[in-house]
């Protein structure tokens, strides 16, 4: 039996209906009188949904008819899961006893076998929606490595679980609707793929960089959620892609296998310290930002909610080892900034990977003067005019960094300078000697020392701290092994002293440094 009428016809597929809900009828009972049931008001807006993304309206069927235990008919199993393209089934307490439930999801997965496989790329043919919490052992076998999609939250007083409804008000609703509408995107993008016309565009479709977005604690989940969504609607694979192992050993070999095929690897860190597997005294969350430090070159990105509040004397020592050790800050970047600011970083740190750089054989042999790309502070732009205007005066291109309002294209724009300059000079005036070991770590993460980091062929020729004015006894010690240290005179700029920095920069080029 379809759902359509003769007008809603939509393109013909290789199956009788797109999607199959399977549930415990138990839960479709309203806890409001003359109110819908929580499974009936799935089906209706999800159907709406997924209709207005596809552009016309889906095949999805449930069994309105059976009630409390009453058996599945025989005709559910041997007709309707042969020819039924995918299967969305609503967990609870109810739905895992019951010997009908897993038969159809198993029914489901043995069918599947045989029309392609249970996974089509990287899209799985069953949906798991999570109306109430239950132990993940107690799962169908063949829903256990699924991510599931949580329509419920944790009151985090009680602990107690509660299912998203409008029954418990407005903000409940909201969620549902937010939560609804991932779920609906994905089933688009699924039967898209199994439309006779999608699936070879799925074959030779080249995927998008992949992103490590770690687990987090309970009470960041919502915003991990977002940044997943916006990752997954751009075309990005995120992982995770199942549940994290509770056992400390089987969780660092997951986590080590999705990291080693990971572009970047993003870790949300909140006030709640998380679960700690067995046989580790470490959170899950510390776990996953320890094991991703271990893989030399790999971008992490460690953000920390802006004013963030911990009571957790273990997770205040995590925060704190983050902000800082030298260590975390060598290899990763630690931002405290509202979520939407972390989102546009997280793009723009993808979109800079996914742009290839020239080749080494095009870098090297390319025509042109050489770019120096002179670093300093807004407050430092004027005094370092100057300077730049004697590296023009030499026959080298000075390039100094933009200032904009829009912090995240000036980031972009610095990074990009580091990442096609040939050498860079630090102009270290006004700003304070923090800011100069912060943008000394800068250059070495983007390939100053390494043919790593933001995408460089080959390492800087050079790299030099210019000490101007004002100066004071720390510029008068300092020493450092990284980078050639220019000193300006007390008299004022001096040719005499850029010039050894730039005699040098030419030796390298010439000799093919």
């Amino acid at each position: 039996m379809s759902l359509l009428g003769e007008e809603d016809q939509s393109p013909a597929m290789a199956f009788d209906n797109d999607l199959l809900i399977s549930y415990a009828h138990l839960d479709d009972e309203a806890l409001l009188e003359g109110q819908p049931g929580w499974v009936t008001e799935l089906h209706r807006i999800l159907e709406i949904r997924v209709g207005q993304l596809l552009g016309h309206k889906p095949r999805i069927w449930r069994d309105p008819k059976l009630q409390g235990n009453d058996y599945f008919a025989d005709t559910i199993l041997a007709e309707r899961l042969p020819n039924v393209a995918a299967l969305l089934t609503v967990l609870s307490p109810r739905y895992v006893q019951s010997e009908w439930c897993v038969r159809e999801v198993e029914r489901f997965v043995q069918e599947s076998e045989k029309k392609g496989g249970l996974r089509i790329a990287d899209k799985a043919r069953v949906f798991k929606v999570v109306k109430t919490p239950v132990p993940l052992a107690r799962h169908p076998q063949s829903l256990q490595p699924l991510l599931g999609y949580e329509f419920y939250v944790t009151d985090p007083q009680t602990g107690r679980a509660r299912e998203l409804s409008q029954a418990f008000g407005p903000d409940a609703e909201r969620q549902f609707l937010t939560r609804l509408d991932d779920l609906a995107y994905d089933i688009c993008q699924l039967l898209q793929m199994l439309a006779p016309e999608g699936e070879a565009a799925a074959a030779s479709a080249e995927p998008r960089a992949t992103v490590y977005l770690a687990d987090t604690s309970a009470d960041l989940k919502e915003e991990r959620e977002s940044l997943r969504r916006d990752l997954l609607r751009n075309g990005y694979r995120v992982l995770p892609d199942g549940p994290l192992p509770l056992v400390a050993a089987e969780l660092a070999a997951y986590v080590q296998e999705q990291l080693a095929s990971s572009a970047l690897a993003v870790h949300l860190v909140g006030r709640g310290y998380g679960v700690v597997p067995d046989g580790d005294s470490r959170s899950v969350v510390a776990i996953q930002h320890d094991l991703a430090t271990q893989r030399q070159g790999l971008p992490r990105l460690i953000w920390l909610p802006p004013g963030l509040a911990i009571d957790d004397e273990r997770q205040r020592a995590f925060v704190e080892h983050l902000r800082t050790a030298p260590g975390v800050h060598a290899a990763a970047e630690l931002l405290e900034v509202p979520l939407e600011d972390l989102k546009s970083r997280v793009h723009l740190e993808l979109e800079r990977k996914e742009s290839k750089a020239e080749p080494a054989a095009a870098a090297a042999g390319k025509s042109g003067p050489l770019r120096i790309y002179v670093i300093c502070d807004q407050q430092d732009l004027e005094a370092s005019r100057t300077l730049e205007g004697s590296l023009f005066d030499h026959g080298f291109e000075a390039v100094l960094p933009v200032f904009d309002e829009d912090e995240a294209q000036a980031r972009l724009e610095h990074e990009e300078s580091l990442r096609t300059c040939d050498a860079a000079i630090v102009f270290h005036g006004a700003a304070s000697e923090l800011w100069l070991r912060r943008k000394l770590r800068e250059i070495q993460k983007s390939g100053g020392q390494t043919s790593d980091g933001l995408g460089r062929e080959r390492p800087l020729l050079l790299q030099g701290i210019y000490l101007a004015p004002p100066l004071d006894a720390a510029k008068e010690r300092f020493r450092t092994l990284e980078a050639m240290v220019l000193r300006e005179p007390a008299g004022g700029f001096s040719d005499a002293v850029v010039e050894p920095f730039l005699a040098e920069v030419r030796r390298r080029q010439g000799a093919g440094a």
